[in-house]
């Protein structure tokens, strides 16, 4: 199973007793009426806190109507969509990782966007206070020279041939040196793919701190590889 995940970070001053006492009392209702007149109570809530030497998880749990159409008719259904997240601290900054997808795909509505803004709201009212984060192109391009053999796949954006948006080597054009500096000589590393061989996990990673595990695996393994390793390519 594909695990999405995205990093972003708490700009204000945090105290982690009181996030956990914040959190634990969010709740939002919202009611919703149906194309048929039935009325549907729609909840937002935070579920499975917990605290652990500095570190805060839960689920970040939201309802959603869902709609297709049968023989004409609008049919509506409510569905609930859950994303699980960690708050943690790395060398005196604060970072929120959240397991979702980063864009839309699919039927999924409940993206990392969304549940760090809501969160940003519910601890510090503004939805400024959590940001997004960047890993630079310099630090994409040291990860795959310093063991190109483990790069699967790179995609580069910022081309600059005019009709060209992006450029991606893979499979063998990788050992390609002239190749890939070529490419790098007309744009910027936007997505890596590479497997971390110390611990057997395939993932991807882009300079908008997205990370992809494509390997089989938990959450809390993602997220604790991306704490011990990924944390420190952020900018």
């Amino acid at each position: 199973m594909v695990l999405p995940a995205k990093v972003f970070e708490i700009k204000e001053e945090t105290n982690f007793g009181l996030i956990v006492q914040k959190l634990k009392n969010f709740r939002e209702e919202e009611s919703y009426e149906t194309s048929e007149g039935e009325t549907v109570t729609l909840v937002t809530e935070i579920l499975d806190l917990d605290l652990k030497q500095n570190l805060v998880s839960g689920v970040f749990s939201a309802d959603f109507m869902r709609g297709r159409y049968y023989q004409r008719r609008l049919l509506e259904n409510p569905v609930t969509e859950e994303a699980t997240f960690w708050i943690t601290e790395f060398k005196d900054r604060t970072f929120l990782i959240v397991v979702a997808p980063s864009v839309a795909r699919g039927v999924k509505k409940l993206l990392s966007n969304h549940v760090a803004n809501k969160l940003s709201k519910v601890l510090f009212i503004t939805p400024k206070a959590i940001v997004e984060t960047k890993i630079p192109h310099e630090t994409l391009k040291e990860l795959h020279e310093s063991n190109p053999q483990a790069t699967r796949l790179i995609w580069f954006d910022q081309i600059d041939m005019p009709g060209v948006e992006k450029m991606c080597l893979a499979g063998s054009d990788l050992a390609d040196t002239q190749a890939y500096q070529d490419y790098l000589s007309h744009g910027q590393i936007w997505y890596v793919v590479f497997e971390a061989q110390k611990h057997g996990l395939t993932m991807g990673l882009t300079r908008n701190s997205v990370v992809t595990l494509f390997s089989k695996s938990t959450k809390d393994e993602l997220v604790e590889y991306v704490r011990e390793n990924l944390l420190t390519l952020v900018e």
